[in-house]
C-alpha cells in the first residue's frame, strides 16, 4: 500500500509504527458557525481512509478534533449575547447532526480544545523550560520560531521569506513577528482559564499538539487535513510538538485537497459557502459522497451545479441496475455461492478495488470500476435463456455481494435500491410539478386507449408526459413509468 506524504512530496510505501496498529488524527471543524460541503469532504476523505484501513486489517485509532474555543467563536457568541463554551456546545450538536445525516462514521475519538487546557498548559510549560516559548509581562505566551531550526519543512519555505507574509501584531513584547501564539491573555468580555501566566486561552496551534500527544502519543502514523492548513497550522503543530518531544510528529502528512463553486474560492464574504445542510436539503447523503469521491481526495474540487447531476444520473444508474438484479435473483433462486457464470467481472471486484485503493486510497479508479461491472451486468440480462437463469441469478448475487463490501468503504451501496430510487424520483416529480397519482392515472388512460384501439389518443398521453418529462416504458409485467432526465446514462 501507497500513500502520498505531504512531508516528502512523494507517494511512500505505508508501514504502520507499531505493527498492524495505525494512530491516525485529522484536524477537525472551528465551530462558529454551520458546518459547510468543504468540512464534509474532509470528513468524508479520512472516514474512508479510516475504514479502508480496517479493511486492509489494521487496528485504527482515529482521532478527530473540535476546536471550541476561537477569535471567531468567542466574536460569534458575543454577538449573539451568548457565552462561548455554550454557544461551540450548540454548534457541535449541529455538526454532529449534519455529519450523522451525511452518514459518515464517527472518528474514535472526538477531543475538544476546551477539555483539554490542563494538557495544553503543561504542554507550553514544557516549551518555556526547554527555551522554545517566552512569557510576555501582559500574559501571552510566543513560540521562537527562529529556534526551531527545522521551521519550514511541511510548507518547503524559508524563514526570511516568512518575513514579508507575516501578520503584523500589536505587541511590543513579541521578540520576532514570526513567532506565533501558545497562550493568548484574555481580553475584556472574553473567556478564560487560569494559567501561570494570568487568566487567557489557548491559541489556535497548540491544541492540536497537546490533543495528539495525549490521545495519541509523540508521533503517529497519519496526520490529516485540508491543504490550507499546511501553513501555518501544521508548520507550527511540528514545530512546537517536535520541540517538545524530540521526536517527529508524523510519519505520513496527508492533505486534502481544497474546494470552489463554480470557480470560486467557497466563502461567506462571496456568498457562495454551501452548508451540508443545504446541500442535504437537496441532494441525497450518497450523491454527495459521490462527488467526492470522483475527484482524488488530494485534488482541488471545483465544483458545479452539474456535478451532482451527474452523479446522481450514475448512481440512479447503477441502482435501477442493483434493483432489477435484486428481482432476477428472487424470481431465480440465486445464491452467490452457487454455480456462476465464467467470467472476470464477479471474480475481480474485490482484487480490483483493493489493487487501485492501495494505490494511496485512489477513489477515482475505484468508482470508474464500476461502470464496466454495470455494462457487463446489463449485457447479461440480454444473454438469458432458460439454460443459464440460474447461473445468471448467481453470478449477479455474487455481484452484488462482492460490491456492497468494498464500495460501503467509500459510504455507497448503503441504502436499498427503492430509497435511493424513491428519494431521487420525489425530488424530480417536485420540480417537474407532477404527482404519482397522475402518472399512474394517464397510464391507466393509455391502456384503456390502446385497449379500445385508439393508438393516436395512446401516443397522444405518451408524448404529452414525455414532454413534461415523464417517459413510459411497456413490460411483461405492464407499463412502467422514469424520469427522463436520469433514463439514459
Amino acid at each position: 500500500m501507497k500513500i502520498y506524504n505531504s512531508m516528502t512530496r512523494k507517494k511512500e510505501e505505508f508501514i504502520p509504527i507499531d505493527g498492524n496498529n495505525v494512530k491516525m488524527y485529522a484536524c477537525g471543524i472551528t465551530v462558529y458557525d454551520l458546518s459547510h460541503i468543504g468540512h464534509a469532504r474532509q470528513a468524508i476523505v479520512y472516514s474512508m481512509i479510516a475504514e479502508y484501513l480496517r479493511y486492509r486489517g489494521y487496528n485504527v485509532k482515529y482521532v478527530r478534533n473540535y476546536t471550541d474555543v476561537d477569535d471567531k467563536i468567542i466574536n460569534k457568541a458575543n454577538m449573539l449575547g451568548k457565552n462561548a463554551l455554550e454557544f461551540s456546545r450548540e454548534q457541535i450538536i449541529e455538526t454532529e447532526l449534519d455529519m450523522k445525516n451525511l452518514h459518515i462514521k464517527d472518528a474514535d475519538i472526538k477531543p475538544k480544545a476546551s477539555e483539554n487546557i490542563t494538557n495544553i498548559i503543561n504542554f507550553v510549560k514544557g516549551l518555556i523550560d526547554k527555551g522554545y516559548a517566552y512569557a510576555t509581562k501582559g500574559g501571552d505566551v510566543y513560540f521562537i520560531v527562529r529556534k526551531f531550526k527545522d521551521y519550514g519543512k511541511l510548507s518547503n519555505r524559508k524563514i526570511d521569506e516568512l518575513l514579508n507574509g507575516v501578520r503584523k501584531e500589536v505587541n511590543e513584547e513579541k521578540r520576532d513577528p514570526l513567532d506565533f501564539a501558545l497562550w493568548k491573555s484574555a481580553k475584556q468580555g472574553e473567556i478564560y482559564w487560569n494559567s501561570p501566566w494570568g487568566n487567557g486561552r489557548p491559541g489556535w496551534h497548540i491544541e492540536c499538539s497537546a490533543m495528539v500527544l495525549n490521545e495519541l502519543g509523540e508521533t503517529i502514523d497519519i496526520h490529516g487535513g485540508g491543504k490550507d492548513l499546511i501553513f501555518p497550522h501544521h508548520e507550527n503543530e511540528i514545530a512546537q510538538s517536535e520541540a517538545y518531544t524530540g521526536k517527529n510528529m508524523a510519519k505520513y502528512w496527508s492533505h486534502c485537497g481544497l474546494i470552489k463553486i463554480n470557480g470560486e474560492k467557497m466563502s461567506k464574504s462571496l456568498g457562495n459557502s454551501l452548508t451540508i445542510r443545504d446541500a442535504l436539503k437537496k441532494y441525497n447523503y450518497e450523491t454527495i459522497k459521490y462527488v467526492f469521491l470522483q475527484k482524488h481526495y488530494t485534488s482541488d474540487i471545483d465544483i458545479k451545479d452539474e456535478d451532482f447531476y451527474m452523479a446522481e444520473k450514475h448512481l440512479y444508474y447503477f441502482y435501477t441496475t442493483l434493483k432489477n438484479m435484486d428481482k432476477f435473483i428472487y424470481e431465480n433462486n440465486g445464491d452467490k455461492n452457487g454455480e456462476t457464470i465464467e467470467d472476470d467481472i464477479s471474480e475481480n471486484i474485490i482484487k480490483n478495488f483493493i489493487t487501485v485503493m492501495d494505490d494511496d486510497f485512489n477513489s477515482v479508479a475505484a468508482i470508474s470500476e464500476l461502470f464496466g461491472i454495470f455494462k457487463y451486468v446489463n449485457g447479461l440480462f440480454k444473454k438469458v435463456d432458460k439454460n443459464n437463469k440460474y447461473k445468471i441469478a448467481n453470478t449477479f448475487a455474487k455481484i452484488i455481494n462482492n460490491i456492497k463490501e468494498v464500495y460501503s468503504i467509500l459510504g455507497l451501496f448503503t441504502q436499498t435500491p427503492d430509497d435511493y430510487i424513491d428519494s431521487i424520483k420525489s425530488r424530480y416529480l417536485q420540480e417537474l410539478s407532477i404527482d404519482i397519482d397522475y402518472i399512474q392515472n394517464q397510464i391507466k388512460l393509455r391502456a384503456k386507449a390502446k385497449l379500445l384501439r385508439e393508438f393516436n389518443k395512446a401516443d397522444s398521453i405518451r408524448d404529452d408526459l414525455e414532454h413534461k418529462g415523464i417517459i413510459l416504458k411497456d413490460t411483461k409485467e405492464g407499463t412502467i413509468w422514469d424520469i427522463k432526465k436520469l433514463y439514459n446514462i
